[in-house]
């Protein structure tokens, strides 16, 4: 218990937990779980769509990029949004765009009508994603209560997107492709009735303005850069519009790097980066993302195109991802507090590492248990692991005004490393099938061979993401936030000076 500061009309007291933490931890990890799924649910039906909708090869990736290019350009823009103007009230905005875009996709009529909507789902969640993450660090003040509610939090990232194969595999056989995205109106009106009612807001004070320049530059630079990155794995990195995005986006991010010196009160201020966790967890981030998201792509051409696999087995298949999770959410949450962050993030990447170099020696007749499901475990819980402590790290020791900066960087690692994950590793599969087809491989020995180069790649990203880990990155363990005072007239949390 901690002595509170007085308020006007109030008198002086002492401050206790939020009592209904729990509840809206509950409500939050909702709407995350939904907007991870959806990261990865339109995989297994993309055939489908472009069935529906006349879609060519080319534009139907873009399905997939609208919602990654708009979730990752606006989500350091959404965690300051959310410091400054509330973390509640851009949560509740936020899902709103996101469940209005997800209306859109399932009514969507024509190919520019799906791809529109995809952007702006991808908006929702760049607003939704940084605002509720904040929200966890701010209202979990006790450092165990803060671990085990982080800990949830980072189990959702492997579970979201194997969760997401397996909708889009089952609902695509049994119904049809338009509730893939149906499915989200319930999931994010239960938060939008209920949060407000018991959630307080929280902002930061004191602000000197907003930084426009700031804000217009990164989101212009992190969208081209996710763009430019996306563009390459389809038509090559030298080509023309992979390059000038490119260059774009280094003029556009060295300018944000220029104006965070001299702005008075800067979008990212610099000295954020010099707190040795925060920045490790997103280093940790852009390489764990590098491999994950390559990872869905790589193993839906494995199990359909080279097992054979129906898209509802396909999806089914994943079951033993959630095996994994779960295994690594129940051994990871007790280790934290005992050892610390690095040897469970060191450890996390190796256990990732591993299974992705199990799947690149997967044999052409692999069966479910002795191929699949071992490598599914393996990787998620590598991915539970690793999910849970650079979630602890990337907010750890961050003074309250930043936490949805903090968190909003986290994201942002995520996308923009899933989206240079995604460019490398489906052009090191694509180089190597064409290879082996030109030296007279039949085709699925061919894709067999591209696969498994892909998925050695992604096993070395994470070995040097584990070296780094446990070269650079300090002992961490979880501490406790200043207390807090809530303003009850004005809805307002603030820290107590």
């Amino acid at each position: 218990m901690t002595e509170t500061v007085p308020l006007p009309g109030t008198s002086a007291g002492l401050a206790t937990p939020n009592p209904r933490r729990w509840q809206i931890l509950i409500l939050l990890c909702l709407v995350q779980f939904m907007l991870l799924l959806d990261d990865t649910v339109v995989n297994v039906a993309l055939p489908s769509i472009r069935a529906d909708l006349g879609f060519s090869l080319a534009n139907l990736a873009w399905v997939v990029n609208s919602y990654v290019v708009a979730f990752g350009g606006f989500l350091l823009l959404g965690g300051r949004l959310a410091d400054t103007l509330g973390r509640k009230r851009i949560f509740m905005v936020g899902t709103l765009v996101f469940a209005l875009g997800s209306l859109g996709n399932g009514v969507a009529q024509s190919q520019g009508m799906l791809i529109g909507s995809r952007a702006l789902q991808g908006l929702g969640g760049a607003l939704a994603a940084p605002a509720a993450l904040s929200m966890v660090a701010v209202l979990f003040t006790d450092p165990k209560e803060r671990t085990r509610a982080l800990g949830l939090w980072g189990a959702l990232t492997g579970l979201g997107g194997a969760t997401g194969v397996v909708l889009s595999g089952v609902i695509t056989d049994l119904v049809n492709w338009r509730w893939i995205f149906f499915v989200n109106l319930p999931v994010a009106l239960i938060p939008l009735l209920l949060l407000p009612r018991i959630a307080p807001e929280s902002r930061r004070t004191g602000t000197r303005g907003f930084d426009v320049i700031g804000a217009v530059t990164i989101t212009s630079g992190s969208s081209i850069l996710v763009y430019g990155l996306l563009h390459a794995s389809d038509h090559g990195w030298g080509s023309t519009a992979s390059v000038a995005s490119f260059v774009a986006a280094a003029v556009l991010l060295a300018g944000f790097l220029v104006r965070e010196r001299v702005a008075d009160d800067p979008l990212v201020p610099l000295s954020f980066f010099k707190r040795r966790g925060p920045t490790m967890a997103n280093i940790g981030q852009v390489l764990m993302a590098s491999a994950n998201f390559g990872t869905f792509f790589l193993l839906t051409l494995y199990i359909q195109q080279i097992l054979g696999y129906s898209p509802m087995r396909a999806g089914l298949s994943y079951m033993g991802f959630f095996v994994g999770i779960f295994l690594g959410f129940g051994t990871a949450a007790p280790l934290i507090p005992r050892i610390g962050v690095r040897p469970i993030m060191t450890g996390g990447m190796l256990f990732l590492a591993s299974g992705m170099f199990w799947f690149a020696n997967a044999p052409m007749d692999g069966k479910y248990w002795s191929t699949i499901f071992p490598g599914f475990v393996l990787m998620a819980v590598g991915i539970a692991w690793t999910s849970f402590s650079i979630n602890i790290a990337g907010v750890n020791d961050v003074p309250e005004h930043q936490a949805g900066l903090a968190s909003g960087l986290l994201n942002a690692s995520q996308q923009v490393g899933g989206a240079i994950g995604l460019g490398v590793l489906i052009t090191v599969n694509s180089s190597r099938t064409g290879h082996l087809l030109h030296g007279g491989a039949a085709p699925k020995v061919a894709l067999l061979g591209g696969t498994h180069l892909a998925f050695a790649v992604g096993g070395g990203l994470l070995i040097a993401g584990a070296v780094l880990t446990a070269l650079l990155i300090g002992r961490i363990k979880p501490t406790t936030l200043p207390p807090m005072v809530v303003l009850e007239d004005q809805g307002d949390v603030q820290i107590a000076r």
